[in-house]
């Protein structure tokens, strides 16, 4: 069953739900790609599912990911497969639909999703605790030693609002490079290297 709702942009969205989606995809139908980060993928996913991030996504790469199968865009909730959806509808890609509820509702729904417990923390996770704990530590050291360390909490909220208007941040980039983020290319679930984007 597939549905059309309104999205913000006032255009109509396509969307399946998760019982149409598992079809399309068991019939070799169509493609689902995972629009979330990629250390995102690593952690859960739908089995099967590409991951081709949202962050990197170049229209004109997925017709030699897809080929002339539907493309089926999922993320954890809707809102990124969305987003997603909207620059392959401006690209040309009318065919493609945004899997309702993301892997949240496919997952409610009883379908079956991969786990990998071993996989680090989502990367806007990994930044959230390093800048909170950064921010707490200043304000301590501010509090208890030298109201100089207040510097430090504006150095961080300063990365961080230029990371929210750049789309560039500075720690992640960093916690990237930290032993526990470290992995070879990026995989699909069935363990074959994907290279996707510029």
């Amino acid at each position: 069953m597939s549905a059309v709702v309104e999205g913000k942009t006032n255009a109509s969205i396509l969307e399946i739900d998760s019982s149409e989606a598992d079809r399309l995809h068991r019939s070799d139908a169509a493609v689902l790609l995972d629009v979330r980060e990629s250390d995102e993928h690593r952690k859960q996913r739908i089995p099967g599912a590409i991951s081709v991030p949202l962050s990197t996504l170049d229209p004109r790469r997925i017709d030699e990911i897809v080929g002339s199968k539907k493309a089926i865009l999922q993320c954890e909730s809707g809102r990124r497969s969305r987003s997603a959806l909207d620059l392959l509808h401006a690209a040309g890609r009318t065919d493609a639909v945004s899997l309702s509820g993301g892997i949240r509702a496919w997952a409610k729904q009883g379908f079956q999703v991969e786990r990998d417990p071993a996989a680090s923390l989502p990367m806007m996770r990994q930044v959230q605790i390093a800048a909170g704990v950064a921010i707490l530590g200043f304000t301590g050291l501010a509090t208890f030693i030298d109201s100089w360390f207040l510097l430090g909490t504006g150095f961080v909220g300063a990365g961080l609002c230029f990371a929210g208007l750049t789309g560039t941040c500075g720690l992640a980039v960093v916690l990237e490079k930290m032993p526990w983020n470290r992995s070879g290319p990026k995989r699909d679930s069935s363990d074959q290297a994907i290279t996707v984007g510029g």
